[in-house]
């Protein structure tokens, strides 16, 4: 068998990069995402709203005479409609590296955009936000629930932290709501590492399975735990970011869910222009650029936002 000539530039179409490529950048961008962890997938469509069906409760059987009138559910089913919205980077690369190390170039693009689209999804999911701030592309959020417990609230000899992850998890139940997971950002990690419960047991259990999804991190209140810097909103090396000092989201993930389009799409250029951060114009072809556009579809819709309990801290800085 021949062996596999080493990918280039020239090897590639400019208007969309070969399967190869951005196949596992779209399949990771959902496994390292901390809300499509949890939440349930549903179809969508591209060129339509696709509608979902939110199931509001378990419909009710009951028992029945002979030939009487069947019992009438009390469960529902509301129908969302999820829309399908781009999200996007423009990455400027210098000619030289890009022409002398395709393949690297690739295999960072493999590496790095799953992490950024991830992260654009998770905070629009909870935040409602773009990541500079703007309104976000989905018309409902999880920060949108009115439940809500602050950590640190309760003294240590009462329980701390666990008593207040539990009164959270009571206000999703109280509500009729099924608690069945939380999302939690990672600068959470160190204060569920170090609290017990009443038993001195440490109330975090560590990943169960090597291997499952990258934002997976074992279970917090008996059920699955996610971490995404979405939660805080304050991103890794990122100065234009802030932490809002939202730590959790808990709740009855039933009453969430995403989609994602068919594929990515990943295009070149050494000829376009680009507007930089702050309004400068730049000429590919004059500055030896080339010009890497990535660009994929996710949509999400939730039932009821008070299925959901949001967890507060001090954000960081404070």
């Amino acid at each position: 068998m021949a062996a596999t000539a080493p990918l280039t530039l020239s090897s590639v179409n400019a208007a969309l990069l070969p399967r190869t490529v951005t196949a596992p950048i779209f399949e990771k961008s959902v496994e390292a995402s901390a809300i499509m962890a949890l939440a349930r997938q549903a179809p969508l469509a591209l060129d339509a709203t696709t509608s979902v069906p939110i199931p509001m409760d378990v419909p009710t059987a009951d028992w029945v005479g002979q030939a009487a009138k069947k019992p009438l559910s009390t469960g529902g089913v509301d129908v969302k409609q999820m829309q399908a919205k781009k999200v996007a980077v423009l990455i400027p690369v210098a000619m030289e590296v890009a022409k002398t190390n395709a393949g690297g170039l690739f295999d960072q693009l493999q590496a790095d955009l799953p992490t950024a689209f991830a992260r654009a999804f998770d905070h629009a999911a909870i935040h409602g936000k773009t990541m500079k701030g703007a309104t976000g592309p989905f018309s409902e959020y999880l920060a949108a629930t009115s439940n809500s417990v602050a950590l640190g609230t309760t003294a240590r000899n009462q329980g701390g932290v666990w008593a207040d992850l539990v009164d959270g998890m009571a206000l999703v139940i109280d509500g009729d709501w099924d608690y069945t997971g939380t999302v939690a950002d990672p600068r959470l990690k160190p204060t569920l590492l170090r609290a017990t419960d009443a038993n001195g047991q440490p109330i975090l259990v560590e990943p169960r399975t090597p291997g499952n999804d990258q934002a997976a991190a074992g279970t917090l209140l008996s059920e699955p735990l996610a971490y995404s810097r979405g939660v805080s909103g304050k991103q890794r090396r990122q100065s234009t970011s802030s932490d809002t000092g939202l730590r959790a989201i808990g709740g009855d993930w039933t009453q969430a869910a995403y989609g994602v389009g068919m594929d990515i799409t990943v295009r070149l250029s050494d000829q376009a222009t680009y507007v930089d951060e702050e309004g400068g114009v730049h000429s590919a072809f004059q500055e030896n650029l080339v010009l890497i556009l990535a660009e994929a579809y996710y949509g999400f819709v939730m039932g009821d936002a008070d299925a959901f309990v949001k967890f507060t801290g001090t954000p960081s800085g404070s």
